[in-house]
């Protein structure tokens, strides 16, 4: 038989993770056996040759219920099932697919967020299977786009959550030099660690003698654990103290309305980025990613083909 739609995979990979499959390469094999794949079904490569057609579906699987809240991630790569996942497999519906996760309130919220425009907009939420029968390729390619960056930004969260604090404090400094501070020279940005004085985490430099500097503290906290106004009182007594007057202050998590409220206050310009805003800048500027796949669209030159006299 042909390998399984990511859909038709979503409950047997369920299932094995909750027998204590935490990998999905360590899915694979059963699956295998459960769908009766031949040796070259289950060898069947992408288009791109850099992954099996099953594990790229299975992947999606895990990936779609996560978003679910149905799965978690222990450490990276590894999963276990959540106390609605467990509820699930308790009494497990005839079909698991992507209609019937929109019964989960985090489901419906992942979509909205794939359906944000480029400038950070929504756009509305997903189309439905009738409307997407109206949409030409090119939509359902942009649609699919969306998914895809909303499905990998949650993804470099839970990788950035996963590193050590000093690892996390020199990824915001590569990411501000690649996003063009201190004029994209990495030498021009350090991350201080627990060297740092009164909380600055690291520093760019805007110019060469360091006469300008831009100050970075950063949080790495559970996504539940927003930043305080208190977190912020001390970013802006440390920027007091070093007579600064930029600074950047980032979290993983989010921050809290008093937290936001303090800084339009403060004589300082201090930037606040907060963790889906992070993995967007991420993204936009190529760190901690690589591209995968690119496919190119092309249409008739019509400058090349000029319309015949009649």
């Amino acid at each position: 038989m042909p390998v399984p739609s990511y859909q038709t995979l979503m409950l047997p990979v369920l299932k094995l993770i909750g027998e204590g499959h935490e990998t999905i390469p360590s899915c694979l094999e059963p699956l295998r056996r459960e769908f009766g794949l031949t040796q070259d079904e289950f060898e069947e490569l992408l288009p791109s040759g850099k992954q099996t057609l099953l594990a790229n579906r299975a992947h999606w699987a895990r990936n779609y219920m996560s978003q679910a809240g149905l799965v978690e991630a222990i450490k990276r790569g590894h999963y276990r099932l959540t106390v609605d996942g467990d509820d699930l497999l308790a009494n497990p519906p005839d079909e698991l697919n992507a209609a019937f996760l929109r019964n989960y309130e985090p489901f419906l919220e992942f979509l909205q967020r794939s359906a944000s425009t480029k400038e950070g907009g929504l756009s509305g939420p997903q189309q439905t299977d009738k409307s997407s029968d109206a949409a030409t390729p090119e939509d359902l390619m942009a649609k699919s786009h969306r998914e895809i960056e909303a499905l990998l930004r949650n993804e470099l969260l839970e990788a950035v959550l996963s590193v050590s604090p000093a690892q996390f404090e020199q990824l915001i400094v590569d990411l501000l030099v690649a996003m063009g501070y201190g004029g994209g020279d990495p030498a021009m940005g350090k991350s201080i660690g627990k060297s740092g004085d009164g909380g600055i985490d690291g520093v760019i430099n805007e110019d060469a003698l360091g006469l300008d500097a831009v100050y970075v503290q950063a949080k790495r906290y559970d996504p539940a654990n927003k930043v305080g106004r208190p977190d912020i009182q001390k970013f802006v007594g440390s920027l007091t103290g070093e007579s600064a007057t930029k600074g950047v202050f980032v979290t993983t998590s989010g921050f809290s309305r008093e937290a936001q409220d303090y800084i339009s206050r403060v004589q300082q310009r201090i930037v606040l980025i907060d963790g889906e805003r992070l993995a967007k800048l991420m993204i936009q500027h190529g760190v901690g990613v690589r591209a995968r796949a690119q496919y190119v669209i092309r249409s008739i030159d019509e400058d090349y083909f000029p319309e015949r006299e009649t």
